[in-house]
C-alpha cells in the first residue's frame, strides 16, 4: 500500500502539473485549453483539500490530541487558495490574461510554501502518528 506521504505527494504533483498547463495555455490566450486544464485543477485540487480536511487530518488530530497545532494553519492557508480559485476562474472567465498571471503567480508562491510545509513536515508526522495509515490512505481514495 502507498504512505500517506507517498500518497498525497502525487496529489500535489497532479494539481501543479494542471496549474502549470493552464497557465501556459492562458499566456497563448489558448482559452478552451485554459478552461480543461483549470477546471481538472480545480477539480483535482478541491478533492486533495477534502481528503485532508475530512480524512487526514481528523485522524491526526484524534490521534495527536490536538487540533490548534499545524492543521490549523493548513487549513486557513486552504480557504485562502480557494478564494484565490475564485478570484483566478474569474479572470480566466474575463480571459484577462495579466489579471489571470498575477493571481497565479501569487497562487504558486502559496501552493509551493503549503506544499513544502505538508511533504516535509506535516505528512511525515501523520505517517509516524498513525498507526493506521494503510486505512487512512484507503479511505481517501475512497472520497
Amino acid at each position: 500500500m502507498t504512505s500517506i506521504v507517498e500518497y498525497m505527494t502525487v496529489q500535489h504533483r497532479c494539481c501543479d502539473d494542471s496549474f502549470a498547463a493552464a497557465e501556459a495555455a492562458v499566456s497563448d490566450q489558448n482559452w478552451t485549453e485554459a478552461e480543461k486544464q483549470w477546471s481538472a485543477f480545480s477539480r483535482d485540487l478541491e478533492i486533495h483539500l477534502e481528503n485532508e480536511e475530512q480524512t487526514l487530518f481528523p485522524a491526526f488530530e484524534e490521534a495527536d490530541g490536538h487540533t490548534g497545532g499545524p492543521t490549523s494553519v493548513m487549513r486557513m492557508e486552504h480557504q485562502q487558495m480557494r478564494e484565490l480559485v475564485e478570484a483566478t476562474t474569474n479572470a480566466l472567465k474575463e480571459k484577462n490574461v495579466e489579471k489571470y498571471l498575477g493571481l497565479s503567480e501569487t497562487f504558486m508562491v502559496l501552493m509551493q510554501q503549503h506544499n513544502m510545509k505538508e511533504e516535509q513536515i506535516l505528512y511525515p508526522m501523520t505517517q509516524q502518528t498513525l498507526p493506521n495509515s494503510d486505512a487512512i490512505v484507503s479511505d481517501m481514495t475512497d472520497l
